[in-house]
């Protein structure tokens, strides 16, 4: 079998991409050098003309970072993908190399904060006219694509509220206003939702979170069609350098061997601890798409395989029984990362969004209250005891 697009995901996890050098080696080569030499001067005139396939310089490829980049986009079923620094590198250059003064973005008010961050501030200094709508309000995402729009952007499922975009629907409404559809796919990740099947035309990554998944490297990558790639991506990543070192690439590639055990493990974990808080009486709201209580389940269980290892709930306390809830655990760590093989929690109101407005936040639903947990690898029973007894402490006076 030669043909990768035959591969099932695990194999693709595995084999995609893989090159190995003459040396023939068992596991991926780490090319851990800035630069590459010619034959000749012509050769060197040619690849920067584009007439020959060479490696230039590590900024703009590398051979352990092509085998980061074609093992994701194997598993994404993308035609390209480039791999960046960071997440927030590949959110801001797949928004950047599209937009110029003049042109419009329309996105969903349920955002990360430093996404939210580019897209209302940032954007707005360069002359670009930016629309934020209620992401699952196809009403709205339709009252504001009745103009020609540049570019939408959404989450799905968004941070730290879980909640569901229909992907399909918004990129219709995008496509009729001109627009190309970039959605970040973090929290679904590619083994759970497939966002260029369902007509989204850009995916954007955190490598950070699961990809890696065990706290080490940071990283980002974009995904889509060869010619967006080729033609638009790639000059705007080609002459501003956000390109992934290649150790990091190297770390990533072979986090994705391990990728779908990991998550699988997660997300089974996640299922359970969600389904125990919806049973207790002391907690405001539970948010998990995997449960029917979920306001978009029924669109979870249409465009998600799976329903991921983040669980969100609201304590009736605020702020003070969140912080206290937060302090009293032992064995979950407060952390603003996701996606680890440790179990991690944040309070979003005075972190991840904490530079909204609190207006923009309650808007989305981030109270005081809610607390968000990234499920790990641990024992389900283990964590259930720590948070069991972290939510006694919060409700003690």
């Amino acid at each position: 079998m030669t043909d990768q697009s035959d591969w099932r995901p695990a194999t693709k996890l595995v084999r995609g991409g893989l090159r190995r050098s003459q040396f023939r080696e068992t596991s991926e080569a780490l090319f851990l050098n800035s630069g590459f030499v010619y034959d000749d001067a012509a050769q060197a005139e040619a690849a920067f003309n584009g007439d020959v396939d060479v490696f230039i310089d590590s900024r703009n490829g590398n051979p352990t970072v092509a085998t980061f980049e074609d093992r994701l986009a194997a598993l994404e079923g993308a035609a390209a993908c480039r791999a960046t620094a960071t997440g927030m590198a590949a959110v801001f250059a797949a928004l950047l190399c599209q937009v110029k003064a003049g042109d419009r973005v329309v996105a969903a008010r349920e955002l990360f904060g430093s996404c939210h961050y580019i897209i209302a501030k940032l954007l707005p200094r360069w002359g670009v006219e930016v629309e934020f709508v209620k992401g699952t309000d196809l009403d709205a995402w339709e009252k504001a694509l009745s103009r020609p729009t540049t570019v939408t952007f959404l989450e799905s499922p968004s941070n730290p509220m879980l909640d569901i975009v229909d992907i399909a629907a918004v990129t219709e409404l995008s496509h009729r206003a001109g627009a190309r559809l970039v959605i970040d796919n973090v929290f679904a990740t590619p083994l759970f939702q497939r966002p260029l099947e369902l007509g989204a035309d850009v995916v954007v990554y955190s490598a950070t979170k699961h990809i890696d998944g065990q706290g080490r490297c940071l990283g980002g990558a974009v995904l889509g069609a060869k010619d967006f790639i080729d033609d638009v991506f790639q000059p705007f990543y080609r002459n501003t350098g956000p390109s992934m070192s290649p150790f990091n690439a190297w770390v990533m590639a072979k986090a994705l061997e391990t990728l779908d055990l990991r998550v699988e493990r997660q997300t089974t974990n996640a299922a359970r601890i969600a389904g125990w808080f919806e049973a207790r009486s002391d907690i405001k709201q539970v948010r998990y798409p995997g449960m029917a209580s979920h306001p978009q389940h029924e669109l979870a269980k249409r465009q998600m395989s799976g329903f991921g290892s983040l669980v969100t709930i609201e304590l009736p306390g605020g702020k003070a029984a969140a912080f206290k809830f937060l302090d009293a655990l032992s064995l979950i760590d407060i952390s603003n990362n996701l996606g680890d093989a440790k179990s991690l929690v944040c309070h979003p109101s005075t972190t991840t969004h904490s530079r909204l407005t609190e207006a923009e936040r309650l808007d989305i639903g981030v109270t005081e209250g809610v607390v968000r947990l990234s499920i790990g690898l641990e024992a389900p029973d283990d964590l259930l005891e720590d948070i069991e007894q972290a939510l006694a402490a919060a409700s003690a006076a």
